[in-house]
């Protein structure tokens, strides 16, 4: 299904987000939380996408097993990072090829074993010329086109400290053909409310979907920071999170917390949740459970 079909029929949306394992094993276990998340019925699925090939491979067969083999809707990453342009071109009919109709496109880091790569050698430096290029394609399983997303930041973009000049360039993307916004995560919901109302004044238009990762232990914490540059851990969830014995009450705390953002985010209107699951299933299902519901549809309706 195409991304503008899933917006027009879900007045709100729900979807999770995975990244492919490194090993066979890894990934057969994965599959078997991807299966089973099925039962909450969620809008669609995503896939990240590893820099410099070292995933990019397990992300295409992820995606496409998804999508052969479940009743979901699946959406690739792709980043500009490490591609020149036959490669981006090599990669899109390749997804093409397989039915895959849905794009995330993000700029992108370079791989950690990378840390003098030369960005000049890349086809492109900046999301907004990576969804130009997805935009122009013709041979899209939909004639629309693929679906595209991208990534939003309701705290700051930590690559660019002027926060008026953060909305030009995500209005950029959005002019350049994105058809929604995707947040990194976040753990206070006025940043996102206050995102939101900056994006109306812009005039960006299209949806915008709220990013949410339940903390799961302490040390999930400080790599949650570390990979989300620019995240703020509030000092009250520090606290609650400090005063746990072990891991397992950490997760029950960030549960709770990130629960109690959902509520506030459905009550508040948001027109999605999209849920950083880590490839685990427990999480995201007790937030459900949390909130009184078996399914997305339960949600929407509530």
């Amino acid at each position: 299904m195409h991304i503008q079909d899933i917006f027009a029929g879900h007045r709100t949306t729900f979807s999770f987000e995975f990244f492919p394992p490194a090993t066979d094993a890894a990934s057969e276990e994965l599959f078997r939380n991807i299966a089973s998340l099925q039962e909450l019925q969620p809008s669609f699925v995503s896939v990240t996408y590893g820099a410099g090939g070292s995933t990019r491979d397990r992300t295409h067969d992820l995606v496409v097993r998804i999508q052969k083999e479940t009743d979901l809707v699946a959406v690739s990453h792709l980043t500009c990072v490490c591609h020149e342009l036959s490669e981006m071109t090599a990669i899109l009919d390749r997804y093409a090829a397989s039915g895959i109709k849905n794009i995330l496109a993000l700029a992108g880091d370079p791989p950690r074993t990378m840390p003098n790569y030369d960005r000049s050698k890349d086809a492109f430096k900046y999301a907004d010329e990576l969804v130009r290029f997805v935009r122009s394609r013709t041979n899209a399983p939909d004639p629309r086109g693929f679906g595209i997303g991208v990534a939003g930041f309701p705290e700051g973009h930590p690559g660019c400290p002027n926060r008026l000049q953060e909305m030009d360039h995500l209005k950029r993307k959005v002019d350049a053909g994105a058809d929604y916004i995707c947040t990194q995560l976040f753990f206070e919901n006025r940043d996102f409310y206050d995102f939101r109302e900056r994006c109306e004044l812009a005039g960006i238009k299209v949806p915008i979907l709220a990013g949410i990762m339940p903390i799961a232990s302490k040390a999930g914490m400080v790599r949650m920071a570390q990979f989300a540059l620019g995240a703020r851990v509030p000092a009250k969830l520090m606290r609650a999170v400090s005063r746990c014995a072990d891991d397992a009450s950490v997760a029950r705390v960030g549960t709770s917390w990130a629960t109690e953002q959902c509520a506030d985010l459905l009550h508040n209107g948001v027109r999605g949740i999209h849920f950083y699951t880590l490839n685990k299933s427990d999480a995201t299902r007790q937030i459900y459970q949390n909130l009184g519901v078996a399914d997305s549809a339960a949600l929407r309706a509530s």
